[in-house]
């Protein structure tokens, strides 16, 4: 039995291989581009997903074990606002989770369903997918009218192999319009947004069966036998069925494009004066709390990309001169910010430059801001944890990443094993899940430690003296806006 990951990331699809022992076999990426029409939009083409998944996917082939593949996985970034018509086709791009353009629907929303935090789990943030589809109903009423179905990023890859519309708990709690007690949609929400339950995806447990692969294309992937699509799920809550994290106060730090400090529960208890997202998790009868930050290791990529630098020789750099806090600072909110400050005006800045600044300091100093937004959403908790915090995604490449956000933090982290395959990994699991049936306890299980890595305590005392100085700069520049708002007229009806 070998099982199929699939996540479908914000820069990259990754797959994963995973046999019967778990352990991951073969794994591949390819690239996934965002384009930026105009300040504060991020949007996808959805039809590069799958050419992506398609060209991953054609790398696992080549092992001999993908013919033995008996299920498949799917995790992806969470958010989308995809329109499909009545073909099943995307309408536009996708406006994906970093966008910030729907403040304005953001607070009629509020207006019009008062208690939509406690029924959704948090308040309405432009990043979510239901600001994004009132957007789009006012000023793209054309398209709107025309969409029949509501997708979101792996779900279109869903589509595509099984021919099924369906979604799971985490990414259809990550629209805004899941009712996360009841675990279904709510209608009041789905009428304020102004869509019919009809155009709104089946929704199903990550770790339940949601179709069978297409005859076609099993033939084409090799695969003779039946081959099971789970219900799968959001990255970050797919990361934490990777890593194990299932049980009441369970704990991890995901650091890829954006960064999130996850914690599951046993039982759904919004707090939404804190901005901590409370959603439904990959499994039946859990939920989770999440700290949700819109910048993370996207920074470093962003700062490499703009110095023309490879990123891991980059990081490497500041690993071998790295000895005390950086000189600069550094903002990193080049995608405005979540939790805790729910500012989607929020802009990256460096401070403190001087002819002397390296390329290494600018490095060394965006890994600091992203340790320092972490401990911003650390702190939105109501109970601050101090037991060692298991680290999944790229940002885990870099170990003087790791000393500096343990240092930021107070807080041991780990690296453990697979932690930069962790959604994929968790969508391989939740795979085998929806095949055998198996609780999820004996699979979901904890990856070996490869390191605990212990908060320096000098370091410790002398970041919290620049994290008093971080927060200054970040309130000194709030003034200082980009355009986040469309500003065009809504559309003629």
């Amino acid at each position: 039995m070998h099982l199929l990951g699939i996540d479908i990331g914000t820069s990259a699809v990754k797959a994963v291989l995973v046999d019967a022992g778990q352990r991951i076999v073969a794994q591949a990426t390819a690239p996934v581009a965002t384009a930026q029409p105009r300040p504060g939009w991020s949007e996808q083409e959805p039809e590069d997903w799958w050419r992506a998944t398609l060209q991953a996917v054609a790398v696992l082939r080549a092992d001999p074990a993908f013919a033995d593949v008996r299920a498949v996985g799917l995790s992806g970034q969470m958010h989308a606002a995809v329109m499909l018509d009545q073909a099943g086709q995307a309408i536009r791009p996708a406006i994906i989770w970093n966008d910030g353009r729907a403040v304005a629907e953001c607070r009629a929303l509020a207006e019009t369903v008062p208690d939509i935090a406690n029924i959704a789990g948090v308040i309405p943030m432009p990043g979510f997918t239901a600001p994004k589809l009132m957007w789009l109903r006012a000023h793209e009423a054309q398209d709107f009218r025309r969409m029949r179905h509501v997708a979101l990023a792996k779900d279109v890859v869903r589509l595509r192999l099984t021919g099924d519309i369906a979604t799971d708990m985490t990414d259809a709690a990550g629209t805004l319009m899941l009712d996360e007690a009841r675990r279904d949609w709510s209608a009041p929400i789905l009428q304020a947004v102004g869509v019919e339950p009809r155009q709104m995806p089946q929704v199903l447990e990550g770790s339940a069966p949601s179709g069978q692969l297409r005859p076609a294309i099993a033939a084409e992937w090799g695969l003779a036998h039946p081959v099971i699509v789970a219900g799968g799920g959001g990255d970050s809550a797919a990361g934490a069925a990777g890593i194990g994290a299932i049980a009441e106060g369970d704990s991890l730090l995901s650091l890829g494009t954006s960064a999130q400090i996850f914690v599951t529960r046993d039982r759904y208890q919004p707090r939404p004066e804190t901005l901590i997202h409370a959603f439904a998790h990959v499994l039946p009868g859990r939920w989770f709390e999440q700290a949700a930050m819109l910048n993370g290791a996207g920074c470093l990529d962003w700062i490499a990309r703009v110095l023309g630098v490879d990123v891991d020789a980059l990081a490497g750099e500041v690993e071998a001169h790295f000895a005390a806090p950086s000189r600069l600072m550094f903002l990193p909110y080049l995608a405005g910010e979540r939790t805790p400050l729910n500012d989607p005006g929020a802009r990256g800045a460096f401070a403190g430059l001087e002819y002397a600044t390296s390329r290494r300091d600018l490095a060394q100093a965006v890994m600091e801001g992203v340790a320092f937004a972490l401990l911003e959403g650390q702190s939105a908790f109501a109970v601050q944890r101090l037991d060692p915090l298991p680290v999944i995604g790229g940002g885990t490449r870099s170990r003087v990443w790791m000393r500096i956000i343990a240092a930021v933090l107070g807080r041991t982290v780990l690296r453990v094993a697979g932690s930069e395959s962790g959604p994929a990994f968790g969508a391989a699991r939740l795979a085998r899940l929806a095949l055998t049936g198996e609780a999820p306890e004996v699979v979901c299980i904890k990856p070996p430690v490869m390191e605990a890595i212990a908060p320096d305590p000098l370091l410790h005392d002398q970041y919290a003296a620049r994290f008093t100085d971080y927060r200054a700069l970040y309130a000194a520049l709030r003034r200082v806006r980009a355009p986040t708002a469309d500003r065009r007229p809504a559309a003629t009806p």
